[in-house]
């Protein structure tokens, strides 16, 4: 089939890639002509510059200029095209609400395009992004404005995990369309062939409000596993001697009606989806006079939880922070992206300039200078000034008072060593994703270990102790 996405950031890429990977002919078009001209490069370093998944550059390259293209006219490529792709970003207003003026605005444009277009040959607009439940018929109303009655729409959510979307792409455990016209569903069935009638693929045919819904759901289903682990596991493991997390974890999970999925307690989840959806879903059920209580409670924990850690080192150590020196290892919000959207690190850095931080020595392993800076730009905020972004674990550790561990990439699951040849004690070691499995050696050498829902190791552990006698006595 000849299919166009509008939209080449991580969903529209992945999506175009996977389907000409498949066998379609797609144009992905965007109005970016550097972001294009990366892609069209075909060099790794180029295409994950703007998007950054693990073997999609491959994708890229294998298929460019065979059945994919990257173009910034929409218009020109409308006149065989079968389906039509909207991968477009609905960031959140400061109320909650989803912001839709790009996405609107590209629907307008492209009602007038299709309505130049030549021929009256059937295709379907499919949404991918997430958008409010309502938005497929906001959508089927600009196409009427415009007369375009052999138009259908079509509502088809993406479930794609930052840092394995190549592969849930390519093996989806579900795939979700809503519309309301036979020909659309028929239409969307020979997009995804390979996946219609497969034994372990779930394809659900559904109305698009529904299929809307099932986004929104899912998300908020998903926030609500992390913030209820990170907000009872993680707070019983650190407050009550004895309760071991892992075990905890384990035995609980032990149940096959409880997913493990979530149970990794960490400093919050972030990225693009979670926190945006979830105050999307508040913002549309608020608005109708449901109350929201649970979701607000999901979207609170996850907040606290992300610069917390800081708030326990001066309470449980006696940690100052002003004028110290702290490395800060991850800066996009999980492994295997260089995405900082919403990201925990940049709370913790927040927070980090707010108690007086003389410097943040940062480091991560996908994120380079100029992508970090779009996040922490001096320009924006004088106090960014004092980040400094380093090449190495070893090289921001060197010189800092105190690491603050803010992502799960793999590489920090063996720092101890590293930080035994970088700094020497008295040291503090704050890990917000319990990364360092060996810590025991650290703490064995006179650092001070404090993770999320564990608690304070080291000397410092041992001046707490004794404190908390000579109050007690006195």
């Amino acid at each position: 089939m000849r299919i166009v996405v509008i939209g080449s950031g991580f969903v529209g890429l992945t999506h175009a890639a996977v389907l000409a990977e498949t066998g379609h002919h797609v144009v992905a078009c965007d109005v970016d002509e550097e972001r294009l001209a990366a892609f069209r490069s075909g060099r790794a370093a180029a295409i994950e510059r703007y998007v950054s998944e693990p073997g999609l550059s491959a994708v890229v390259r294998d298929n460019l200029g065979r059945r994919l293209l990257f173009d910034c006219d929409v218009a020109a490529h409308l006149g065989g095209a079968e389906a039509v792709f909207l991968c477009l970003p609905t960031p959140p207003q400061p109320s909650g609400a989803t912001d839709l003026t790009c996405y609107l605005r590209a629907a307008s444009d492209l009602a007038r395009a299709l309505a130049r277009a030549p021929g009256r040959r059937r295709l379907v607009l499919v949404n991918k992004s997430t958008v409010p439940i309502g938005t497929a018929r906001q959508l089927r109303r600009i196409l009427d404005e415009h007369g375009l009655a052999h138009v259908g729409v079509a509502s088809n959510p993406e479930f794609l995990p930052q840092g394995g979307a190549l592969e849930a792409s390519r093996r989806p455990d579900r795939i979700v369309i809503g519309a309301d016209q036979p020909e659309d569903f028929a239409l969307l069935r020979r997009v995804y062939a390979p996946y219609v009638n497969h034994v372990r693929i779930r394809y659900i045919e559904t109305t698009p409000e529904t299929a809307e819904a099932i986004k929104y759901v899912s998300n908020a289903l998903l926030l609500t596993y992390i913030s209820f682990w990170n907000g009872v596991g993680a707070r019983l493991a650190e407050t009550l001697e004895g309760v071991r997390m892992g075990d905890l974890r384990v035995g609980v999970t032990a149940d096959a009606r409880i997913s493990t999925w979530g149970s990794y307690v960490g400093n919050g989840a972030g990225g693009s989806c979670f926190g945006k959806d979830i105050r999307s879903l508040m913002d549309q059920l608020g608005r109708r006079g449901q109350p929201i209580d649970l979701l607000r409670a999901v979207y609170d924990i996850n907040q606290y939880q992300r610069a917390y850690l800081l708030d326990r080192a001066a309470l449980e150590a006696g940690f100052n922070f002003n004028n110290k020196v702290v490395a800060l290892l991850g800066l996009a919000f999980k492994k295997n992206t260089n995405d900082m959207r919403d990201s925990s690190a940049l709370e913790v850095i927040r927070a980090l300039l707010a108690r007086g931080v003389a410097g943040v020595r940062a480091y991560d392993p996908l994120v380079d200078e100029a992508a970090a800076r779009r996040w922490l730009d001096p320009r924006q905020n004088h106090l960014y000034e004092r980040i400094g972004l380093h090449g190495s674990a070893a090289e921001a550790v060197r010189g800092s008072d105190a690491l603050f561990i803010s992502s799960d990439a793999e590489e920090f699951r063996s720092l101890a060593d590293t930080i035994a040849g970088a700094i020497a004690p008295p040291y503090l070691i704050l890990d917000g994703r319990r990364m360092i499995a060996d810590h025991g050696k650290l703490v064995e050498r006179g650092f001070d270990y404090l993770a999320v829902g564990g608690t304070l190791e080291g000397p410092a552990a041992a001046a707490a102790r004794q404190r908390s006698v000579g109050i007690i006595a006195a």
